[in-house]
């Protein structure tokens, strides 16, 4: 049986205190679901927070690197898929996810809940960035939920997967 994967996007270096709080318990929650975390791999800001989550909760992480070696890849990554796409990667990031969601905003994680919509994966956006949530939401209302914790996040994944 397909285990179920979880994106987390979200930003590396500009990703804010409350961000990488936030990214650390979605890890948690995914692992203890048993599903897989997957993100951007570096080991920085809300991948690496969410991958360290994860793997306290004793989950499976996997990490998809822009670059074209693991310099930057964070040590709670399991699975390291170097691609050396740069922001490529951004699609195989979505599309390998069941759902997506955008913990944080940056210009990256735009362009990963953009191409989430665009391909039909429901996203969640859990994020005090204010102008996203109308922007998004104007691009696709029936893929795209708020949340404004971690806990309800999840509770969206589940109802998104029908558990």
């Amino acid at each position: 049986m397909r285990k179920i994967v979880v994106g987390v996007m979200g930003p590396g270096e500009g990703a804010t205190a409350t961000d990488r709080k936030r990214a650390y318990q979605l890890g948690q929650h995914i692992a203890r679901q048993g599903w897989v975390l997957l993100t951007g791999g570096r080991n920085a800001g809300v991948m690496d927070a969410a991958n360290q989550g994860a793997k306290a909760a004793g989950g499976l992480t996997l990490g998809i690197l822009p670059s074209s070696n693991t310099s930057n890849l964070s040590d709670a990554v399991d699975i390291a898929i170097i691609t050396g796409m740069g922001s490529g990667r951004n699609t195989i990031n979505v599309l390998s996810s069941d759902v997506v969601i955008a913990c944080g905003m940056g210009m990256g994680t735009a362009s990963e809940v953009a191409l989430a919509l665009k391909n039909g994966k429901r996203v969640v956006l859990l994020t005090d960035h204010q102008e996203s949530q109308p922007f998004f939401g104007s691009l696709s209302q029936d893929s795209i939920f708020w949340a404004s914790s971690p806990d309800e996040a999840i509770a969206f994944v589940k109802d998104a997967l029908q558990i």
